[in-house]
């Protein structure tokens, strides 16, 4: 029955990933050390290049009343295979139809056996 299960999710995978047709690259902020000035700057630093995803988008209604109408917000969200791991406040570069875009991981992501679910906001500059 395991193996039943276990087979299953790696159909459920592949269907998923035959839907990934855009790609990101993952960038960290880190401090890095000049070996010649010895001197610690922070850079940009990428971790992960042109990863197969897809990118969602959605709408939807703030809970919040204003005084002069509902505000909508939009959803961005980030699918991609589960065992990528992304680090909170990373700056995603995704090649989506066609455009290139800069989102930021705004949040702890969803994890399945198939996908993982990464809700972004369009990145601002660096915390």
């Amino acid at each position: 029955m395991i193996d039943e299960i276990n087979q299953a999710r790696l159909q459920a995978r592949k269907a998923m990933e035959l839907l990934y047709e855009h790609n990101c690259t993952v960038i960290e902020y880190v401090k890095v050390k000049d070996p010649i000035s010895k001197i610690t700057s922070p850079k940009e630093i990428p971790v992960l290049e042109n990863q197969p995803c897809k990118l969602s988008f959605s709408t939807s209604k703030s809970t919040q009343q204003t005084e002069s109408a509902n505000e909508i917000t939009q959803v961005i969200k980030l699918f991609i295979a589960p065992e990528i791991e992304i680090k909170e406040g990373s700056k995603l570069v995704i090649n989506h139809n066609g455009k290139v875009s800069e989102y930021k991981n705004s949040g702890v992501p969803s994890i399945f056996p198939t996908h993982q679910e990464i809700v972004l906001e369009l990145f601002k500059g660096w915390s």
